[in-house]
């Protein structure tokens, strides 16, 4: 496998979500990456059973991993890791709190007996203070504590962000730092620690609304497929039944919007409709307006008119008219099962013809990496 990353060794003491997406961003970019997992495996094998009776979420975040059972509470086992530690570029572990520490295996400690280690250590609450220390965290539980469901869903009801934003979101920020931390090793020839967690992920996400009510005393609103600034920017339905996101950003779309969309010219100039300002004082009467001309017209007539007039917009599309979208790219991953594809990672780099290696079964690798770093 070649890439940006050809040559770095991670070693990860991994699960679920969080950790393997970061690890799984590292070998796509060439890293060798050797997962470590319990005899039974990582637990996020048997979160499903939908691709080829393996479970999605293993399959997407795990390709392109050796993966090798151990105990790390074994004498044995231990010795073993150290051997790969001795090797190994970058250390990645999201276990409960303190339980590396407690069999030996702390980040601060690691760093002493190898200094051209990076590690990484991913939690749910950083150094927060009790309880949060000791806490266990999972997404859902994140999304709901950070407040990230105070401003999701709509003004009736709070939601969850859909998919796994905060396991997600904790996992990019992971490889940024990874990333700085080779960098930064580059010039100094040391490692460094780094750490992060799914907590602090949302709380940076979630800085403006934070800032709303800080600052401004006022709470971010719950506005379901509408935005909470901006007026028109949401989802506007049309006689057909179907819904269409409709975007203005500023006062010239405006005025196309108005004259070329709704054949209204005059709510372009209306005082009740501009500047956004105004139309957020009056949104009940603006978007009462646009409901009444979008109902007498079907969707693809909506979408020629906002193509004539140069306004952002987009389908609300269910997860079948993803499956099919036209702009959806796709790799095939080669499992235990045979050949499963899936949505292509975002990241294209020039000149370069990606691999993306297999998902590994339970201890595939485990006697090769065993007679490979053998005392």
């Amino acid at each position: 496998m070649s890439g940006p990353l050809e040559g770095v060794l991670v070693v990860s003491l991994e699960q679920a979500v969080a950790a393997p997406f970061l690890t799984c961003r590292m070998a796509d970019a060439g890293a060798r990456v050797i997962k470590l997992e319990r005899a039974e495996g990582d637990f996020a094998r048997g979160y499903d059973d939908t691709s080829r009776g393996l479970s999605s979420f293993f399959v997407w975040l795990n390709r392109g991993k050796e993966s090798l059972s151990i105990d790390i509470k074994n004498e044995a086992d231990q010795a073993l890791l150290h051997r790969l530690l001795a090797k190994a570029d970058v250390w990645v572990q999201n276990l409960a709190p303190g339980a590396t520490e407690r069999a030996g295996f702390g980040s601060e400690k690691l760093r002493e007996l190898y200094p051209r280690l990076i590690t990484v250590d991913i939690s749910g609450y950083g150094q927060a203070p009790a309880p949060f220390d000791t806490a266990k965290a999972y997404d859902l539980l994140v999304q709901a504590e950070s407040g990230l469901m105070a401003v999701t869903g709509s003004p009736a009801e709070p939601s969850r962000v859909g998919v796994s934003i905060c396991d997600l979101t904790t996992g990019i920020n992971g490889l940024t730092g990874v990333l700085e931390a080779l960098y930064a090793r580059e010039k100094t020839g040391c490692g460094s620690g780094i750490a992060v967690s799914m907590f602090d992920a949302m709380a940076d996400l979630m800085a403006a609304p934070v800032m709303f009510q800080q600052h401004g005393g006022r709470d971010w609103p719950r506005t379901g497929l509408r935005h909470n600034a901006l007026v028109p920017y949401g989802a506007y339905a049309t006689g057909d039944g179907r819904l269409t996101m409709i975007a203005i950003q500023n006062e010239r779309e405006w005025g196309r919007f108005a004259e070329i969309v709704l054949e209204q010219e005059s709510m372009a100039t209306d005082e009740r409709c501009q500047p956004n300002k105004a139309r957020m004082a009056n949104r009940e009467f603006v978007e009462g307006e646009i409901d009444r001309v979008l109902k007498g017209i079907d969707q693809p007539t909506l979408q020629e008119r906002l193509r004539k007039a140069d306004i952002a917009h987009s389908s609300v599309n269910s997860v079948e008219d993803m499956v099919s979208h036209p702009a959806l790219r796709r790799i095939e991953v080669q499992t235990e099962e045979g050949v499963i594809d899936m949505p292509s990672p975002p990241v294209r780099r020039s000149g370069d013809t990606p691999f993306y290696g297999s998902a590994p079964k339970i201890n595939q690798h485990g006697s090769s990496i065993r007679a490979e770093f053998k005392g």
